[in-house]
């Protein structure tokens, strides 16, 4: 029998849900990405969580795995076609999120830490 949504923001958090998805695309939105320099953009989030988290998005399409055939390996990550689609999205989360950071915390520099996203 095939899934059925109650509602289609469902499938969206289906796919991009969860702590790191959203943060970890954030990242990809700026470029290609090894996986050690999302571990160094992304401190909290354990190797094991970040590969579990990039294989996901990978199975659904939403970012490319690049593997440069090179020694030592190489492997980047960057949004796919379909991935673009969702940078509406991440923008509008991450304005929201600077609203609600202002208006419970106070002054949005002092609670965020410093990234070429936070700017």
């Amino acid at each position: 029998m095939q899934k059925k949504y109650n509602i289609s923001v469902e499938a969206t958090l289906e796919v991009i849900g969860g702590k790191w998805k959203c943060v970890i695309l954030c990242h990809l939105t700026h470029g290609k990405k090894r996986t050690s320099e999302l571990k160094r953009l992304i401190p909290s989030i354990t190797q094991k969580m970040l590969t579990q988290q990039l294989r996901e998005l990978e199975q659904d399409g939403i970012i490319n795995r690049i593997v440069y055939n090179q020694v030592p390996p190489k492997v980047e990550y960057e949004l796919s076609e379909y991935g673009q689609s969702l940078e509406s999205i991440l923008s509008a989360l991450c304005n929201w999120g600077d609203g609600h950071i202002e208006r419970v915390h106070g002054k949005r520099a002092d609670f965020l830490e410093e990234s070429i996203l936070n700017q």
